[in-house]
């Protein structure tokens, strides 16, 4: 399958998911006779867009038609889009995307160094595909399972859906799960030509139901900070606040600040005098 097809496919599906979220309530409508399925129907939202039933229905059948930016507007007021989703809609719809800078995923020496010197705080630099690339010590003492996997595995998307940190337990996870692939799913969108990111979709799609039924959902959201509680083996109950910053286009600096005394002492404590940036 095609680049092009391939974004048709996931743009049926996602057009689909977001008109079912959306009941006649929301946008004033009478909810009418007993409906099949949840949401909108295809006439309503094309009603509600302006634009033709038939063309309405061929975009959401992912056939080979072309889309305006002032159409795809209309669609995404329609629908209650947020500032990912619309974006994530012009990917899908074949609006043109910055192109991806040469190099944009090279770690740098001043990375590192900055890694080094963000001590007991745990930081990582980790790509759009969530592969965790370089890290300090202190990331290594939270996450030893991850930074200790072989190289190609280390990835902190497969290590959450796959439980692979028994002694780092990430509290809250159905949550932080469901926006975690929520964010890989806005970047997948710019390198749904790329073998290695179809392959990394399937395996993970295949080793986790869970990833694959939240894969299904089409959901889509943009990094950003959170707030994090971990249950440490050793330590007990850590708090961080996270920020992630974009070093280049393809990369982020994630940093965990802790977010009270007891998590800074006991981030102190497992750091020691001896840890690294790696």
């Amino acid at each position: 399958m095609s680049v092009t097809e391939l974004r048709r496919t996931d743009l049926s599906a996602f057009l689909r998911t977001r008109r079912e979220r959306i009941t006649p309530e929301m946008v004033d409508l009478a909810p009418g006779p007993r409906r099949r399925t949840p949401g909108l129907r295809r006439e309503e939202v094309a009603q509600l867009a302006g634009v033709g039933v038939t063309w309405y229905t061929w975009l959401e059948q992912g056939r080979p038609i072309n889309a305006s930016a002032q159409v795809l507007d209309a669609i995404a007021r329609t629908l209650r889009l947020d500032s990912a989703e619309r974006h994530h809609l012009y990917r899908l719809a074949g609006q043109a995307d910055d192109p991806i800078p040469v190099d944009s995923g090279q770690v740098t020496p001043e990375m590192r160094e900055i890694l080094g010197r963000l001590g007991d705080m745990p930081a990582c630099v980790s790509n759009s595909r969530c592969d965790v690339l370089a890290w300090n010590a202190a990331y290594a003492e939270l996450f030893p399972e991850l930074v200790g996997a072989p190289e190609g595995e280390r990835n902190s998307l497969w290590h959450t859906c796959l439980s692979l940190s028994p002694r780092t337990l990430l509290l809250d996870r159905d949550h932080e799960l469901a926006r975690a692939v929520a964010v890989f799913r806005g970047a997948y969108t710019r390198h749904a030509d790329d073998p290695c990111w179809q392959d990394f979709v399937r395996r993970l799609s295949s080793e986790s139901a869970e990833f694959a039924r939240l894969w299904a959902r089409q959901d889509v959201a943009e990094p950003g900070p959170r707030v994090k509680a971990f249950q440490h083996v050793e330590a007990g109950v850590l708090h961080f606040s996270t920020t992630s910053l974009t070093a280049v286009p393809e990369l982020r600096l994630i940093v965990y600040t802790p977010m009270d005394d007891e998590t800074r002492r006991a981030m102190s404590i497992l750091v020691g005098a001896g840890g690294a940036a790696r």
